[in-house]
């Protein structure tokens, strides 16, 4: 009778922690499933302003509509250019206060207006060179976070080295905007493709680490507008950076 019950017990927690396992097996699927489709709908507002902005703003930069040279060539052109990085900061230091509906606006918001500065590639490249690049960075992207999803690698310690990679990305970058040397700008393009690809996969990893089976609706929602931005940026970086290396310019 004693082995009988012990059998049984063990059959009996075995069955348990399956039924919990694969509990947190959806709820883990539905939260990334979240993520990834908060940040293709703020991939797909941008792409719209920006190619609204451009048939608004006239056909090309030598005929502009007043429009175009209000948000192009006059003081607003500032305002256009750095209103997504507000957007960003705002966001970072206000998530924690927010509720997940003013999260999920805000980050649409900022995706809009992501479009609207972007819009200008939309004259300096040709539709091809768009085209490719977003294909390509779409695969990459795709691959990458696939890898970051399944992989059993830590990736904290290799995170940690492209977050400093990318302070001096950016300082280089700013140094550039008064050099204007194409080469530097060359090989700052050819690091960027590197960087975000590697925090691609480190972003995904610490996504999916950040989902717990306790968390409240709002909770998680908030948690999938966050990781959508994140992987966003990666995103809109790494097709910049392939845009830039491999566009024809128009």
């Amino acid at each position: 009778m004693s082995n009988f019950d012990r059998n049984a017990s063990t059959r009996w927690g075995t069955s348990v922690g399956q039924a919990r396992g694969l509990e947190i097996d959806q709820g883990l699927r539905s939260y990334m499933l979240g993520v990834y489709n908060h940040m293709t709908l703020g991939l797909a507002i941008t792409a719209l302003v920006a190619m609204g902005t451009t048939m608004l703003a006239g056909p090309d930069m030598r005929h502009l509509t007043p429009f175009g040279q209000a948000i192009y060539f006059s003081p607003l052109h500032w305002v256009v250019m750095f209103a997504p990085l507000a957007f960003v900061f705002f966001f970072s230091f206000r998530i924690n206060a927010m509720s997940a509906a003013t999260a999920r606006m805000t980050f649409l918001l900022f995706a809009a207006m992501m479009g609207l500065s972007l819009s200008t590639i939309v004259y300096a490249y040709s539709g091809q060179s768009i085209g490719r690049a977003f294909f390509i960075t779409a695969a990459s992207f795709g691959g990458l976070s696939l890898y970051g999803y399944t992989t059993k690698r830590d990736l904290a310690p290799m995170g940690s080295f492209l977050v400093m990679g990318l302070i001096g990305l950016i300082i280089a970058s700013v140094v550039n905007l008064f050099m204007q040397s194409s080469a530097m700008q060359f090989g700052l393009s050819c690091l960027s493709v590197l960087i975000f690809a590697g925090l691609t996969a480190w972003d995904t990893q610490s996504i999916k680490e950040m989902y717990l089976a306790s968390d409240s609706g709002e909770m998680a929602l908030k948690k999938s507008v966050n990781g959508a931005l994140q992987l966003y940026l990666d995103f809109i970086n790494i097709f910049l950076s392939v845009l830039n290396l491999t566009g024809s310019r128009d």
